[in-house]
């Protein structure tokens, strides 16, 4: 029975250099089983038992790995300092993204030159949109603390709530061609699948963010995050689109422009509730804001 545990133990818990030196091996041999052999082949077997097993040994690390970021975290100076200062880290963020959406944005545009369509054109549209409206908050992030200028944070949560009513234009001319000319999104079943896990763990995390900062009582630290939670809200259309083509067959046209159709309209709803709300909510608390300075 000792015996039996120490091969258990070995096997679950091997040395970290074979860890490391799995992960890749796993991955090359999964991808090329999927896309050159294909799923029936029996050569392709022993990379799937690779790949489950090499997951297996990772997923027994994760208490170790969290434990270790823990005591990084507490006991690194700068570590310290980028998760205690709430105000750091959501400038750096909100530059990163910003860098990341002009990146996409410029992408696309040059995507809609090669192909000269405006479909491309629509989504660099889009994302120029969220680019200028990160920077627009980065002005104020880069002065003030959160709450600090309260007034100013309201102004800037607004003219955000009337550039997302303006941005459901380019949503509106996207989802026009994708469903009107059957347009849609083509990648590989494994470009689609790596598409998904992106997806979904960023509107998580866009979600998480959102509720997460209204504790900080600051509009713009609450529009970045909303920023990120309407780009997460587009990529699932994208990724709506691109699973449907990739593992829909070729009469199912009618039902992937109806599925379009649907969560579009639900996306463009949602952002155009979430931009009426902030423009609601902004005036009233600085009209109450004035009421009371008059009142002084």
């Amino acid at each position: 029975m000792e015996r039996f545990k120490k091969v258990c133990r070995v096997l679950l818990f091997p040395h970290m250099a074979i860890r490391i030196l799995l992960l890749p091996m796993a991955t090359v041999c999964l991808v090329y089983s999927l896309v050159v052999l294909g799923s029936e082949s029996v050569i392709a077997i022993p990379s799937y038992v690779l790949a489950a097993y090499t997951l297996t040994i990772w997923c027994c690390k994760i208490p170790q790995i969290v434990r270790f970021l823990k005591d990084f975290k507490n006991g690194n100076k700068y570590a310290q300092k980028w998760f205690g200062d709430v105000h750091l880290r959501t400038s750096w963020m909100l530059y990163g993204s910003l860098l990341w959406n002009v990146a996409y944005s410029v992408f696309q545009l040059g995507l809609g030159i090669v192909h000269s369509t405006s479909w491309y054109y629509s989504l660099a549209g889009y994302y120029l949109c969220l680019a200028l409206m990160r920077l627009f908050l980065s002005t104020h992030t880069r002065k003030h603390a959160a709450g600090v200028n309260m007034y100013g944070e309201l102004k800037k949560y607004r003219i955000c709530g009337w550039i997302f009513l303006a941005m459901n234009l380019a949503l509106a001319v996207i989802l026009f061609f994708m469903i009107r000319w059957n347009r849609t999104f083509e990648h590989d079943q494994i470009t689609t699948i790596a598409l998904a896990a992106y997806t979904f763990t960023s509107f998580t995390v866009a979600i998480v963010n959102v509720v997460r900062y209204r504790k900080y009582n600051s509009p713009v630290y609450s529009a970045t995050k909303i920023i990120s939670l309407a780009a997460a809200c587009v990529s699932m259309i994208t990724l709506t689109s691109s699973m449907l083509t990739a593992f829909g067959g070729p009469g199912e046209v009618e039902f992937r422009r109806w599925m379009l159709a649907l969560l579009g309209g639900a996306v463009a709803l949602f952002i155009t509730t979430m931009a009426i709300y902030m423009i609601v909510q902004s005036t009233k608390k600085m009209k109450a804001m004035k009421a009371e300075n008059m009142h002084e």
